[in-house]
């Protein structure tokens, strides 16, 4: 229940009732007061206000004739939802939403190729909900008590055989911190490497990333791609402590950093003690032909990676479960400058991670959605033959997106607008660009990500139906 702060006056000529009315009436309008939400009841709100009840009454029943409320027979009044009710914006005054909702939310498109999308349809529901209703039942006091701040050694363990089984990462459950989502652990992490620290970054990038390291002030040093990842030559030039990579799989290109040009970062690491390489792991479970992609880690023999990971992506984006591997030197200084800040995951959801893993139910829902995510890849590679002529197709086999890109080098801008004219949201690769202009040598121009991991075949075929529509003129 909302405590409905409100501050009354006896200045501007509006009486009580009107004042409440219009306080409760703007929280509504601008989202601060949500659908389903109760209301003080009237007695207990003119008692706060030191208003006579019947001005709570006259507020409330304005607000319910014009259905931004509604009274519930004996358990009070609750808000509307209110996405269709009509408001006459007058002159001067502000508008209610946020602009990004505006352009963003608003613009809601028939088929979203989104790159970040992830497929929840087939989620084992009921098997999560049967190993959280377990837990709670052999609960004890321990559960409930702070746990340790690396996060649970159970769930450590289970992620380090995990790893070390999918992904060659040779690590002791000692060098892992489990955390709420990664931009916890690029934090922790800045505790760890300090500050001000030249960090290098492929360019284009994870922006979200890039937007987390400029936080903290970081200088940042984008570094071109070309056909196998990282120029390394480039990174040599820069006087960089840190190179941030994805090697098994680059976002948003799709690269695949060959063993050759991995050597060659981890030789640059070698050559200064106070040198890092960041493996940013966060898809590599999603890879469709050929063997798996050892990771960089399982390569390093000198402890000059730290290998990063989530789940978000291969469970669920809400599970907001991340995990980093330091090295042993490293561990050290997390142990001296970190170790007070407490887990940000609740142990129980560690619990629950921790048995959905070890128990086999991820091994097995992680097969199936390979599985589907592999027949949606080809489908869709199927569907884009009509394009070939006139675009590039890249970054394939792997992850759950693809690229796009204008032989003809038409702008992006043009082939997204067309695109929406249609009812078809796609993403360009320069929003994932730190410095666009740098860019010109990779032959990238006019090139959009296509995601599929979230669409039906159906809604495939669909948008791909209307994508040819959009932009016949170029085919």
């Amino acid at each position: 229940m909302n405590a409905l702060t409100i501050q009354l006056t006896d200045t501007g000529g509006k009486c009580l009732y009107q004042q409440i009315y219009e306080h409760i009436r703007d929280e509504i309008r601008k989202g601060k007061l949500l659908a389903g939400e109760k209301l003080p009841s009237t007695r207990s709100l003119a008692e706060y206000l030191q208003v006579a009840r019947s001005t709570v009454d006259f507020a409330y029943g304005q607000l319910a004739a014009e259905g931004y409320i509604e009274a519930r027979p004996c358990k009070g009044y609750f808000v509307c939802h209110t996405e269709e009710l009509f408001h006459l914006q007058k002159e001067g005054e502000e508008p209610y939403f946020e602009e990004a909702f505006l352009s963003g939310e608003a613009e809601k498109a028939a088929f979203d190729f989104s790159p970040h999308a992830v497929s929840l349809k087939y989620f084992p529901y009921a098997t999560w909900k049967k190993i959280t209703k377990n837990i709670l039942v052999d609960a004890n006091s321990e559960m409930f008590a702070l746990g340790d701040a690396q996060g649970d050694f159970a769930l450590r363990e289970t992620i380090s055989r995990y790893l070390h089984s999918s992904r060659g990462v040779n690590c002791r459950p000692e060098q892992i911190v489990v955390g709420a989502g990664t931009d916890y652990l690029f934090m922790l992490l800045e505790k760890i490497l300090g500050r001000h620290v030249p960090i290098a970054m492929e360019n284009p990038t994870y922006k979200r990333a890039y937007s987390v390291f400029k936080s903290f002030a970081y200088e940042i040093k984008p570094i071109s791609m070309d056909e196998n990842g990282m120029n390394a030559d480039e990174l040599r030039k820069t006087h960089a402590r840190v190179a941030y990579v994805m090697p098994s799989h680059q976002y948003p290109t799709g690269v695949v950093m060959p063993i050759g040009r991995r050597m060659e970062l981890l030789k640059w690491a070698q050559e200064r003690e106070d040198r890092y390489l960041i493996e940013d792991d966060y898809d590599s479970e999603f890879r469709y032909r050929g063997k798996p992609i050892p990771s960089l880690q399982a390569s390093d023999r000198s402890g000059k990676v730290i290998y990063m990971g989530t789940f978000s992506k291969s469970i669920a984006p809400a599970i907001r479960v991340g995990y980093m591997v330091l090295p042993s030197r490293l561990l050290r200084v997390y142990q001296e400058n970190c170790g007070f800040y407490a887990s940000t995951v609740s142990r129980i959801d560690q619990r629950i991670l921790n048995e959905f893993i070890r128990d086999g139910y991820f091994e097995r829902y992680l097969n199936k959605m390979r599985k589907l995510y592999r027949c949606r890849h080809d489908f869709l590679l199927g569907q884009l033959a009509a394009f070939e002529k006139e675009f590039v197709i890249s970054g394939e086999n792997g992850g759950l997106h693809i690229l796009l890109s204008s032989k003809r080098h038409i702008p992006e801008t043009e082939l997204l607008q067309a695109a929406r004219r249609e009812g078809v949201r796609l993403y360009g690769l320069s929003d994932a660009c730190v410095e666009p202009e740098k860019l010109a040598g990779m032959a990238l121009g006019g090139t959009v990500l296509l995601g599929y991991g979230a669409l039906e075949e159906q809604e495939i075929g669909e948008g791909i139906k209307r994508l040819k529509k959009a932009w016949s003129i170029y085919l």
